[in-house]
Order: structure tokens, then C-alpha cells, then sequence
């Protein structure tokens, strides 16, 4: 999971290499820290927040399968 949420960040920001992701995993909780570039967090965040919602959309399907919850945090 961890992967796919730093592909995804990848290919939406100027600035790939400067993409990490921390899992945090907790008894029933995974929490996810996006770091980027601190021009590309509105890219990362979208319009609305549209982009953001998208990735929380399929943390949210993963953690129905796996029994856990997952949150993701966008940090600078």
C-alpha cells in the first residue's frame, strides 16, 4: 500500500524524488504521512480536494479487506 500511494504521489507532483511515504501501523490503525515538495501539496490535494479524497477512497477499500483502518496525512 505503501507503494501505490507513492506512485500515485509521483506522478501527480513537479517534483518525484522529493515523495516519501512513513506507514505507521498501529493494533487496528495504519496511519500513512505523504511528505512532498511544498509547491506540490496543492497538486497533491486538487481541486477541492479531489485528488486527496481519491487516495483516501482506496485506503478505505484496502482497509475494508484487511480489518483495519487507514488514514492518510499530508504533511510539507
Amino acid at each position: 500500500m505503501k507503494e501505490l500511494i507513492k506512485r500515485i504521489a509521483e506522478s501527480l507532483v513537479d517534483y518525484p524524488d522529493q515523495v516519501s511515504v512513513k506507514e505507521i501501523q498501529g493494533d487496528r490503525l495504519v496511519v500513512y504521512e505523504l511528505k512532498v515538495a511544498k509547491s506540490d501539496i496543492g497538486k497533491i490535494i486538487g481541486k477541492q480536494g479531489r485528488n486527496a479524497d481519491a487516495i483516501r477512497t482506496i485506503l478505505k477499500a484496502v482497509a475494508g479487506k484487511t480489518r483495519k483502518r487507514m488514514l492518510l496525512e499530508l504533511l510539507e
